[in-house]
This record gives structure tokens, sequence and C-alpha cells, in this order.
């Protein structure tokens, strides 16, 4: 037990952070390497390896993944900032140059290959952008003599163009639609919120006309005889098979067909094995940290730790709500991982860097280090 008189860096830490908060992410690891022992075998051995393959490269990728987030949380506002700025740069980058060298996988270059393995470059760019989007808005409302609105208005299209360009359209809407809540949450006026709004409508509808697999992938939600609607009609049996209760683990029989178990639709496998139950209570845990992340940044003090963890938080949840909602057919299916629970190296190390960030930006500090903070910033 740390005592709260011990003045060191990793004393400081733990009585400044939200514990609850780490808790609930800790919760969220361990149970994504158990639904994944279920989930990942099949994958595994339709692909020729090892039974668990994939669940041994969880384990190898979450340890990096802690080794980000936790010393991450130890950071100032103003190195936070400054990992975020560099984080940034790289990641467009990497984006750019995966257009040239990257390798086409279902006609897509969003990959670049470091050695043996495979980084996807738009994953790290998103919470980087969300903290200098926030930090933008911050200092436009704070400082007449920053453009801060305007940076983060140029920042948007900076950061989507290439995006779109790959093409990932699931990315693209997930930025955009979190870059338009620190928008609402910044204070902007009503007029420039429902601007967006039409101007949101109109890429939906733009991506439909000229986007070949965004118009297939909307036909299929709506008419099922417009298309292969194989994995969500096997994702929605998943669910009828498992009941409340759920057939057991290693029970499960459709993940032996189901593509993807592993990653989109984990979710779906979750509730054949161990039943609606339990996907509740996983919805449960993902709700408590968002709400948990939401209660912190409204009792910060300070507009850019408010806005910087509103934003990250967002976009966990709305990461988090979309793969579930594809895996129930609420909306078109789309390649978004659930939040460390779905198999993937580039995903879990993001999350990690975002969450790190949130911790950070959520630890309780003395008004003394923030009126310093402020103080560095006009200089």
């Amino acid at each position: 037990m740390v005592s709260r008189a011990e003045r060191s860096a990793f004393g400081d830490w733990w009585w400044t952070v939200d514990r609850l908060l780490l808790a609930g992410l800790a919760i969220l690891m361990l149970a994504g390497l158990v639904f994944l022992m279920a989930g990942g075998p099949p994958v595994a051995e339709r692909l020729g390896l090892s039974t668990f393959h994939f669940v041994n490269r969880q384990v190898m990728f979450l340890i990096p993944a802690l080794l980000i987030m936790i010393p991450v949380s130890f950071l100032s506002l103003r190195h936070i900032r400054r990992l975020a700025l560099i984080v940034y740069a790289a990641g467009m980058v990497l984006i750019l140059l995966a257009f040239q060298y990257g390798p086409e996988i279902k006609g897509a270059h969003r990959w670049i290959m470091i050695g043996p393995l495979g980084l996807q470059p738009s994953e790290f760019v998103k919470p980087a952008f969300v903290v200098l989007a926030a930090w933008a808005f911050s200092e436009g409302a704070r400082r007449k003599d920053v453009p801060g609105t305007l940076m983060a208005f140029l920042l948007l299209p900076a950061t989507i163009i290439p995006l779109i360009l790959q093409p990932d359209f699931g990315q693209t809407m997930l930025v955009t639609i979190v870059w338009c809540g620190l928008f609402f949450v910044a204070g902007l006026h009503w007029f420039w919120v429902m601007g967006l709004g039409a101007g949101g409508l109109l890429g939906i509808g733009a991506a439909y006309q000229f986007l070949p697999h965004v118009r297939a992938r909307i036909e299929r939600f709506l008419d099922k005889d417009s298309g292969d609607t194989f994995q969500v009609d096997t994702a929605m049996e998943s669910f009828a098979r498992g009941g409340w209760l759920g057939r057991g683990p290693g029970e499960g029989t459709v993940k032996r067909i189901l593509p993807d178990a592993h990653t989109d639709f984990i979710f779906a496998v979750t509730a054949e094995e161990f039943g609606i139950i339990v996907c509740l209570a996983l919805l449960a845990v993902f709700a408590f940290i968002v709400l948990r992340g939401l209660t912190l940044a409204r009792r910060n003090e300070d507009p850019f730790c408010r806005l910087a963890a509103t934003g990250l938080i967002f976009m966990f949840g709305l990461q988090a709500c979309i793969n579930m909602m594809v895996n129930v057919h609420l909306m078109p299916a789309k390649g978004m991982t659930l939040p460390f629970i779905s198999y993937g190296g580039s995903s879990l190390l993001s999350l990690a860097l975002g969450m790190g960030f949130l911790i950070a930006l959520t630890r309780r500090r003395p008004r003394a280090e923030m009126m310093d903070h402020f103080s560095q910033d006009r200089a």
C-alpha cells in the first residue's frame, strides 16, 4: 500500500489518479483476453495457425500497451500536448507513406509494414487529434491573440482527407463526429452546430453516391436482398443461440463460420458462449467508464483538460457503440474494433495511448500547478 506521505513520483501519481477509472479499464483488458479465448481459436484454425495464436499475440500487445498507458498517465499538461503533436505528425506522415509503400488490403491502403509488424497509423492519429483539437478550441476561447478556432477548423480537413483517400470511411466518420462533439462542448453558437449537422448529412450523401463500398453496405443494411448479409445474419444467430445464459465457454458453434469472430464480431461470439447477461454486464462496464470519464471532465476547472477528456471518452464510447450496434444490426457493417476486447495490435496500442492521455488529464492537480500551467502558456 502506498502511503499518502510518500513523496515519490509513483506516490503522487497513485493518490491523484482516479482509481475507479483504472479499475474499469483493467476489467476490460482482462475480459478481452477471456472473450478472445472463445473467438480466436476457430479463426486461427481456419488460417492454419496454432490454436491460441491470437490470444498469445494479444497478450504480447497488452504488455507494451500497459507500458504506453501508465507512463503517459504521468505526463504534465504541457507534455501531453507535446506528445500529441509528435504522435499526430508522425501518424500523418505514415498515412501518406502507406499510399505508396503500404500493402493493399480489401482495396484500401491503411497499413504500413515496420519489419514483421503491420501498423495502422490512423489509429494513433485519433487520440492525438482529439488532444490537439481540444487545445486549439480552448486556446481560441481563452486568448484573443491566438486563432485557436481557425486552427481547429483547419485540423479537421487536414486529418480526414487522407483518411477518405485510403479509403477509411469508418475512421473518417468517427473523427468527424468527435470533432463536432468538441465543437459543441466548446460552447460555439447553435448556428454553427446546425451547419455542421447539415454538412455531415451532405458528406454521407456524397459517400453513398461516389463510394461503391459505402453504398453497398448501406443498401445491405436497409434491404437484405440487395447483397450478401452473411456476417450480420450469423452474428444475430449467435445472440439467438446463446440466449440469456449462453451455451458455455467453448460450446459455441456459430463462431466457427463467422468471419472476423476475433475482431469486429467478438461481441456476438461472447453472446453465444456467455449469454446476453454477460453482454449487458460488458455494456455496463463501458457505460461506467464513459460516465466516470465525463464526470471527471465536468469537475475539471481547466478548459483544455475538460475538452480533451470529454473528446477522448466520447471517442472511446462511440467506438464501442458502433461495434456493438453493428453486431446487433442497428447500423451498417463497419470494421470497428470493440475497445480492449477485440484482437488488434494497432487498436490496442492506440487505445492505451488515448486512455493514458485521459488518466493524465483527469488527475487531481493542486491549484498552484494549474496556475503555473496558465502562466507558462501565456509566456
